[in-house]
Parts: structure tokens; sequence; C-alpha cells
């Protein structure tokens, strides 16, 4: 049975696919085999510009022919490799075979030892990786990370002059404006945001043990440190990890999983203020014909774009989490287990898009219910009480803050009307009696 959405066990690439089909050019193991053989050719390429004695005699015109093996890599290339790797039984290995049989062919047989020399498969992978990881993030996450910001900060503006009551502990608070508080969680996101320009994309390049030591064993009078921290940071645009163990020690790759994933909690804390909203009746939904919001209720019109966001992301920072925590732990110079959670790298950004497609989506149906914000403010006039208060602090009134406690903290409805007969018993200027009647539920919103 070959492969589709319908019998795909992960939901990322089955159910949900059509959302997230761009991360497959980074994260799918074509992507990986295609990412390993651009290293590969660029290491040789790096070596005869060195140049190495026996690779003086190559020049420009054989670099572009092998930089063609990636840049024009295929799937029938990956299916080649994978063929090669059941005999090998070594993903990397299987890739060096490969592009020493496309040195036969472009009649380079006298140099094809040089691939992959002085190397171990980590300094493919941990390199790999890194660059398929940055450059997913440049061309797809954000992207995709600007459009839910930029989203929310258009509301933000539409909404800038709605009065809102406030709710602290899930009870009536000192008015606020909607447009404010949904401005919250973008400078929140740009802020975790802009710590991720301080992450740098690491990568580990230097042998068995990340010493050199074969490459320094057969030319001992080259810096090879300086080569190495050349070719990762000038030809693959990455940061040089040095010193490390046989691995990447993924610090940094922590760090970057670990911002991603507190701006997924960002985003799922809006996504439920705005459910909540939903169903306090501040928003309606845009209906779309033909859309079911239940198999039993025909009336329901459900807040699930942020449901769905929630559940992704959620799955998104489970993920992340996993890796950050397993990813920078490895037993002496190394063991396997990075090389088989980082193959999971892929799936957390998935679930990220999932989640970033949803409430964008959410948010584009929503419609502004300003009748009941108008009613919640109506509704709730002990609320103004602080502000009543502060200026009689101001006044010097003696026991303000006791004095609206007696008013307002019992289960007797406060009204317009209340407020006003309060304000009339107060021993205060008239004038101070006309400023305090100014002050309503919906202009006490600050600034």
């Amino acid at each position: 049975m070959s492969l589709s959405s319908l019998n795909a066990i992960s939901p990322i690439d089955g159910r949900y696919r059509n959302k997230i089909n761009s991360l497959a050019d980074y994260f799918s193991e074509e992507a990986l085999i295609k990412y390993r053989v651009q290293v590969e050719i660029e290491y040789f390429i790096a070596l005869c510009e060195l140049p190495l004695p026996q690779l003086k005699d190559l020049n420009a015109s054989n670099f572009e022919n092998l930089r063609a093996l990636y840049t024009d890599f295929s799937t029938e290339d990956a299916l080649a490799i994978k063929d090669i790797e059941k005999v090998t039984n070594h993903d990397v290995k299987a890739v060096e075979y490969f592009i020493k049989e496309k040195f036969d062919k472009l009649n380079l047989n006298p140099y094809k030892e040089f691939i992959h020399f002085g190397l171990t498969s980590q300094d493919i992978n941990n390199t790999a990786i890194p660059l398929s990881i940055k450059e997913a993030m440049n061309d797809v996450y954000v992207p995709e990370y600007t459009n839910v910001v930029k989203k929310i900060k258009a509301l933000s503006e539409e909404w800038a002059d709605i009065p809102m009551l406030a709710r602290t502990h899930g009870q009536p608070a000192s008015p606020t404006r909607l447009g404010k508080e949904i401005l919250v969680f973008a400078v929140r996101m740009e802020e975790q945001f802009n710590l991720l320009n301080d992450i740098p994309s690491a990568a580990k390049f230097g042998g068995a043990t990340g010493n050199f030591n074969a490459h320094k064993v057969a030319y001992p009078k080259i810096d090879w440190k300086a080569f190495g921290t050349a070719f990762v940071q000038g030809r693959l645009g990455l940061h040089h990890s040095f010193p490390t163990t046989q691995i990447e020690h993924y610090d940094h790759m922590a760090a970057l999983f670990d911002t991603l994933k507190r701006i997924n909690t960002i985003l799922i804390d809006l996504d439920r203020d705005i459910w909540t909203y939903v169903s306090m009746d501040y928003f309606k939904q845009k209906i779309k014909a033909g859309e079911v919001g239940s198999s039993a209720m025909p009336h329901k019109v459900n807040p699930i774009d942020f449901e769905n966001s929630e559940g992704n992301l959620g799955m998104a920072n489970a993920i992340f989490e996993h890796l950050s925590a397993k990813l920078p732990i490895s037993r002496l110079q190394r063991d396997l287990t990075d090389s088989t959670v980082l193959r999971n790298v892929g799936v957390p950004f998935g679930h990220t898009l999932i989640g970033f497609k949803s409430t964008l989506k959410g948010l584009d149906k929503l419609v502004l219910n300003a009748p009941k914000f108008k009613e919640d403010l109506e509704n709730n006039w002990a609320v103004v009480a602080e502000a009543i208060q502060t200026i009689l602090r101001r006044e010097a009134y003696p026991n303000p803050y006791e004095a609206l406690k007696g008013l307002t903290r019992t289960n007797t409805k406060i009204d317009q009307r209340s407020i006003s007969d309060f304000i009339n018993t107060l021993e205060v200027p008239d004038a101070i009696k006309e400023e305090l009647k100014q002050i309503t539920p919906s202009n006490y919103t600050g600034i």
C-alpha cells in the first residue's frame, strides 16, 4: 500500500498535509539526504580551494558540475541513496557512495577518496540539520509568524477604541480597551521573536571526536581549526561550535526550541482568551454556507479554529520540550539518541504551522458584537469605585477606600443611580462631585 494522506500515521502527513507541504523541502527524509549531499559537495570544493595538493588541478568548471549534484537533486537520486543504504545500513555512508558513483560519471575518479575526507557522520548531520532548520525558519516559519502578528496588530488597531469590562480572577475589574488587550499578545510574541536573533545556528565540524585528528595526521601543517570555522561560517552560514565531542552540543538548538515554545505558549494564551470572549458573546463568528457546528445541535457555531490551534501548539510544545531537554545530553563523547530524536525535528514545526494557520483562520472569522460590550459595562458600575476612591485620596478625603468598599462590596446591584447618589453624600466641593460624576465604566479605561 503506497503512502497517502488517508493511511499516514501522523496527522501532519495525513489530515493536515496540505497545511504543512512547504516543510517537506526542509524536514523530509529526501530533504535531509539532499542537505547531506550539499554539505559533502561544499566540503570537497573547500578542500580543492585550500588547496590540498592532490586537488589543485580542479577548478570552477568542475565545481559547477559538482554543485549540480545537490541543486538538481531529485527524488530518484534520493531513492538511489536509499537503495545503497539497504546494503550499507548506514545513511551517511550511503551518501558518500552515491557521490563517488557520480564522480565516476564526471571523470573525477582520481579524486573521489577526498569525499568525506577525515570526517565522521556527525560532521555531515550536525551541519545538514542546522542548515535545514535555519532555512526552514527563514523561508517558512518567519513568514507564517509574521502573518499572525500582523493580523493581531491589525485587529488591535481596528478595536483600539472599544471599551471593555476587564475580568481579573474571572470577576469584573477596572475597564480596559479591547484593542490594547489584543495588542498585548503581539508585543509578547515580538519580544520573544527578537530573542531568536541572538541564538546562533550552530554546527559541529571536526572529525571523529571533534579534534580534527585525521586531518592533522594527514596534513599536519594546515590550520584545520581555521579551515573548519571558515567552512562552517563562511560557506554554510552557520556558527562553528568548537570545541565539541563527536557531536554538536545542541545548547543553541535547545535555546531555539525553547524560544519557539514560548511563542507558541503566548499564542495558546491568545487562543484561550478569544475562545472565552466568544463564549461570553463578545464575538460572533462568520457563518460559512454548508458548514456544520454540531452533529446534534443545528444552531452551533463553535470556535473550533482556536481549539485546533491550541491543540496543535500544545503538541508542538511537548516535542520542542523533549528536544530541548534531551539533545544537550549525550553519554561521554557521543551516543545515538540524538540521531533518532533529530529525525523528528520537523514534527513540532509542522504542528506549529498548523496552529498558526488555525489561529489566523479563527481571527478572520470574528465579528465584533459591540452591544454586548456596552451591556457588560453598563451592568457593572461598581468598577468605577477605584476611580472615585483614587480622586478622594487626592483630595485627602478620610478613608475613601473603606467608604467605597462599604458601597460596592455587597450583593446589591450597583448602577449609575446608586453611584450618583453616593457621590451626592460626599462632603467635597461641588466641582469634585461633578468630576466624579463624569466617570463611567466606558470612559474609565486609562491610557
